[in-house]
């Protein structure tokens, strides 16, 4: 289900996401694991210290342990693929010199506003030689800087495990690369890398996240036996788990800090778009009204916290955390409930739930889920209790990328037929179409086009 269901994601569903991949993107926070000793103080050697025919910037796959043209990918000039390359790039083209005019922004107001995603975060005493900013999000946007690390890494001899002692960030870790994913594709406390309300009044693209989904579009790297000998591999189901409550824990985190707001309303960008940008209508066919949703027990017209993360993680816990399951539900409504009644009261609501969300991360990255398990996440993702809770865009647009998700996970880890999972693609493309266009979103439609992929799914069983 790979390439179908990267070129079937894009198209559907994730023009935004292509956006966050490669463009307007304003995100930040603090990594997940701790960072080796002077890590973060690394210089940034330049995208040019690692662009050698004999490192990674072969024209072809040397198809040796390594790809070697890796450098390549990153360019790539037309693809999702080569996204992060052009993330400088994109603040010069018409939508982007559209932001800044409409935000008022000199040059000087580009790089406290944009430039912390949109190009290598490094400052300037870190940056060595060969450092272009113009590179956009280099290698070591995401590495970490290789002046440390950079000669044991060239050497035949070397080990991944030296290098990561060095400063080099283990990505193969769920929980290292959301922290660093999460700190452009949601955002963080970091200078320029938070996507306001304002920002996205301007003409930014609407978030949108999913770790598994984004480390397919990007993947440069094969997952062959060399690579799990010296790195290990997580697989995509424990990815996507990870990501899921690393990203409630950095939205939930983040509302918490002081000054997230703007004069007499809290920080917009927290909250579900669609509850407030709807057509005004007296038709009421014009648009689909508000819904009661059993998971956010709120009055008609309070704006909603973004819960598609919660809802994911929900059925998630249910199946692999039941422990921690009805810990998480019940700090969940007692958020929006808090939400609805007083600000203070909600940050301490926030704060107990981020912690819950950190606990399933942990559970999560200390497991490896079974055929049985993935089965099991995917049904209650589809259907029953949680299927009765989406009712607005956000959290339908994470459900079928989570059906896609962990239905290809079993099929690149061969615990499922390619044949057979083939056999629900047509219903998981008419999910997918229900989420095409924001603006045509209708959450009955919605949830009957999931009933439909469930009932296929279930002859994986």
């Amino acid at each position: 289900m790979g390439e179908g269901r990267t070129s079937r994601v894009i198209g559907a569903l994730c023009a935004a996401a292509v956006l966050m991949i490669g463009g307007l993107a304003i995100g930040g926070g603090r990594a997940a694991t701790a960072a080796p000793e002077g890590a973060g103080r690394a210089t940034h050697e330049g995208v040019a210290s690692c662009a050698g025919s004999t490192c990674h910037s072969r024209q072809v796959d040397s198809g040796v342990n390594i790809r070697q043209n890796e450098l390549i990918t990153w360019q790539d000039p037309s693809s999702v693929a080569g996204a992060h390359s052009r993330a400088y790039r994109v603040l010069y083209e018409a939508r982007g010199q559209s932001i800044i005019r409409k935000m008022g922004l000199g040059a000087n107001g580009v790089a406290q506003q944009c430039l912390g995603c949109h190009a290598d975060p490094a400052p300037a005493g870190q940056r060595g030689a060969r450092f272009q900013i113009s590179d956009g999000v280099g290698c070591e946007a995401c590495h970490g800087g290789s002046s440390a690390w950079l000669a044991s890494h060239r050497t035949v001899t070397g080990t991944h495990a030296d290098n990561v002692s060095r400063g080099l960030r283990p990505l193969e870790n769920p929980k290292v690369r959301a922290g660093i994913c999460l700190d452009c594709h949601f955002g963080g406390s970091k200078p320029g890398q938070f996507v306001s309300h304002e920002i996205m009044a301007a003409g930014h693209p609407r978030v949108a996240f999913e770790l598994d989904l984004f480390s397919s579009l990007q993947q440069h790297w094969d997952v062959d036996a060399d690579y799990v000998k010296r790195k290990t591999y997580a697989g995509g189901v424990k990815t996507w788990a990870v990501g899921q409550a690393l990203a409630l824990d950095r939205a939930l985190s983040l509302y918490g800090q002081p000054g997230r707001g703007g004069g007499a309303f809290p920080e917009l960008y927290f909250f579900d778009c669609h509850a407030c940008h709807r057509q005004i209508s007296d038709d009421p066919k014009a648009r689909p009204q508000w819904q009661a949703n059993p998971g956010r027990p709120i009055p008609s017209g309070t704006p909603p916290f973004n819960d598609e993360n919660m809802i994911m993680l929900s059925a998630a816990a249910k199946v692999v955390a039941p422990g921690l399951a009805a810990r998480f539900d019940a700090d969940s409504r007692a958020f929006h409930v808090a939400l609805a009644r007083d600000r203070a009261e909600s940050i301490r609501a926030a704060a107990k739930l981020a912690a819950t969300s950190r606990a399933l991360a942990d559970a999560f990255a200390a497991r490896n889920f079974s055929r049985a398990e993935t089965l099991a996440i995917v049904d209650a993702v589809l259907q029953g209790e949680i299927a009765r809770r989406y009712t607005d865009y956000a959290g339908s647009a994470q459900a079928v990328m989570a059906a896609d998700t962990l239905l290809n996970a079993l099929v690149k880890s061969g615990q499922v037929d390619p044949g057979a999972a083939a056999r629900i693609r047509p219903n998981l493309d008419r999910a997918y179409a229900q989420v095409r266009d924001p603006n045509s979103y209708r959450p009955d439609a919605f949830r009957a086009s999931l009933a439909q992929v469930a009932q296929a799914a279930r002859s994986l069983r």
